[in-house]
């Protein structure tokens, strides 16, 4: 993304004023990321729903319309779209809590400054790149595999083999644990060594427990030395922090 992606964002609202400055607002965090941005307006929740294509990256979203609500709208989109990011704009706290039942990232309080929307669309344009697709050619058994990323559970070291757990099966190939860490890991990709044999993508983990990652339900070893290390990886993926 950064630049060479279409970021394509929607703004919800009523208020012409409030919809401007939202428009000045991203327009200044275009030029200070770097990024492209393709804003249209909506002036209601039925609106957007109406014309509500796949197109939309991020739904900037005002809960009090007059016709459709945003809550209302959201659910409705969410039922075409689970992917859309979602952020509410509003006066009203309370309201936007609920917004989380809806898949809501976050939410901004009105009066909505700069420096809030900015920290909102940095998150928002982190989890678009978690979704883009990474691909590595692995060389297998007399063929080379393109495998998403995303779709590795993880890779063990067995006598001098990589072992590939993926959504696909599993499947071995030549290499070393140290070669592939950092092809991943350098290319952006959210994988930790959680002990000498064991990379994992913490995209699919579930859970920590008893010096165990819980992965598809197995349990894989932690080492002593791996544990602290481990939990910050994973805090920073949950919080949108992709450099491990």
């Amino acid at each position: 993304m950064n630049g060479e992606t279409m970021i394509r964002i929607a703004i919800v609202e009523d208020d012409s004023l409030f919809a401007h400055q939202m428009q000045e607002y991203l327009t200044q965090y275009e030029q200070e990321r770097g990024e492209a941005l393709s804003v249209t307006l909506f002036a209601d929740g039925e609106e957007i729903f109406q014309r509500y294509g796949s197109g939309v990256d991020i739904i900037l979203m005002d809960i009090q319309l007059k016709y459709m609500d945003g809550m209302t709208a959201a659910e409705l989109i969410r039922q075409r779209d689970p992917e859309v990011i979602i952020i509410f704009i509003t006066s009203m706290p309370q309201y936007a809590i609920k917004g989380y039942a809806v898949g809501a990232m976050d939410y901004v309080l009105k009066p909505v400054s700069y420096f809030a929307l900015s920290q909102r669309l940095d998150k928002a344009l982190t989890r678009l790149r978690k979704r883009e697709r990474r691909y590595i050619m692995v060389s297998t058994s007399g063929e080379t595999r393109k495998i998403d990323v995303s779709s590795i559970y993880y890779i063990e070291s067995r006598n001098h083999t990589l072992v590939f757990r993926t959504k696909n099966g599993e499947f071995n190939s030549h290499g070393t644990m140290q070669n592939m860490e950092r092809e991943l890991v350098g290319n952006g990709a959210a994988f930790y060594r959680c002990n000498k044999g064991c990379l994992v993508n913490l995209e699919h983990v579930d859970a920590i427990r008893d010096n165990c990652a819980i992965v598809c339900d197995e349990a894989l070893p932690i080492s002593r030395g791996k544990k602290s290390g481990m939990m910050a990886a994973l805090t920073n993926y949950v919080n949108g922090v992709l450099r491990l």
